[in-house]
């Protein structure tokens, strides 16, 4: 059995690493990321125009910071609660 993170849990992580040490994580960023390391697949339009991260990488998120990250609507960020 492989252990090893999926590509969406590799994202998450490094989500929750650059939250760290950073204290936020502009949408704008994470995307630009995710697009020049892992592919267009990992991003789509959201019904409101936006660009979004693929769902399995939020779940992958969620589940990671366990509530300790909260989303920012206004800034289009994610910060420490």
């Amino acid at each position: 059995m492989d252990n090893s993170p999926t590509t969406e849990q590799q994202i998450a992580q490094w989500m929750v690493a650059q939250i760290r040490e950073v204290g936020t994580l502009k949408q704008e960023d994470a995307i630009a990321y995710v697009r020049s390391t892992y592919g267009e697949q990992y991003v789509f339009i959201s019904e409101h125009g936006h660009v979004s991260l693929e769902k399995e990488i939020k779940k992958a998120f969620r589940k990671l910071h366990g509530g300790r990250i909260a989303w920012d609507r206004d800034g289009f960020l994610w910060a420490w609660t």
